[in-house]
């Protein structure tokens, strides 16, 4: 039987969050329904009953399913390189659509842009709604994207090494960017395509594994400098770092980031034969290049609430 491909594949991986899965599968059913889409949810070893209950209420969505935790990146990779899909969304579980009709704005921009291999949205982060969905940003093109949602265009990510599963989570985007780059892909904004992404980042500084996700980002941001930038410039990009961690949280009585600043760098060196076996340095003139690139665009707000 020949294999039909889809233009779209709306990505997603899940664990343990079912009731913001469940929310995020019915603000895009429309989307699901579409001849040219393919839907499909990763189950990293969820305990919650996710598989099950998506496998009976959402029969259109292609399920996978890990019998325990393999890391995200992997779930990625994995679904990534198996889709036959021309353009691949990826959207966290806790993340849809505001904007109507998005797949056409994707599509168009797409055509119009064939030097573009990857698009990031404008991202509203907060549990509550947005009080205005409307924005004067234009597009452009920047250094990165948020993971939580965009979108590449497929033959890009074929271009490219898969995401470091070694980092385990953080850092993912700007690997990525930086391979991106190095093939002469572009990374454009795409304003027009709000995304609501239902987090509250002031209470994650409070939850329990706050030590854990400031390790993690350190170390995939340390491996980033190892794996990409010029020799020269690794030493005082390292200092920084660390100085401004000791600066602005150790000095100020917070252990928990001690904690998470010796454990990162304790997963550096743990990271070194990666590092040497992946690296792919910018030259000097390339790093310059790359930053005068804009910066990401990570948050966005209403224009009344950003002037508050």
């Amino acid at each position: 039987m020949q294999v039909v491909s889809k233009k779209f594949s709306i990505l997603i991986t899940t664990k343990n969050r079912l009731e913001d899965l469940v929310y995020t599968l019915h603000k895009i059913q429309y989307l699901i329904e579409k001849t040219d889409v393919e839907c499909v949810i990763f189950d990293d070893g969820s305990t919650d009953g996710t598989y099950e209950f998506v496998k009976e209420n959402f029969p259109e969505v292609k399920l996978e399913r890990n019998p325990y935790s393999k890391g995200y990146l992997y779930c990625r990779n994995k679904m990534l390189n198996e889709t036959r899909a021309d353009f691949a969304i990826s959207l966290d579980d806790d993340a849809h659509f505001v904007t109507e009709q998005p797949l056409e704005l994707i599509a168009n921009y797409f055509d119009k842009n064939p030097k573009v291999g990857l698009l990031g949205f404008r991202v509203f982060w907060s549990k509550q709604n947005p009080s205005s969905i409307f924005s004067s940003d234009l597009s452009i093109r920047m250094k990165s994207f948020v993971g939580c949602a965009h979108v590449w265009r497929m033959s890009a990510w074929r271009a490219i090494p898969n995401y470091p599963e070694w980092f385990v989570f953080y850092g993912e985007e700007d690997f990525a960017s930086y391979q991106l780059f190095k093939k002469n892909w572009a990374i454009d904004y795409l304003p027009e395509l709000l995304v609501h992404h239902r987090v509250d980042l002031k209470a994650r500084k409070d939850n329990t594994d706050y030590s854990l996700r400031l390790r993690r980002s350190l170390c995939s941001g340390w491996n980033l400098y190892f794996l990409f930038l010029p020799l020269p410039l690794i030493p005082k990009k390292m200092a920084y770092s660390i100085w401004m961690q000791l600066q602005l949280k150790v000095f100020k009585g917070d252990w928990k980031a001690l904690k998470g600043l010796l454990l990162a760098l304790m997963d550096l060196l743990f990271a070194l034969p990666k590092i040497i076996n992946n690296r792919n340095r910018l030259t000097g003139a390339e790093y310059e290049a790359y930053q005068k690139l804009p910066e990401t665009r990570l948050y966005w707000k209403p224009e009344e609430e950003a002037t508050l």
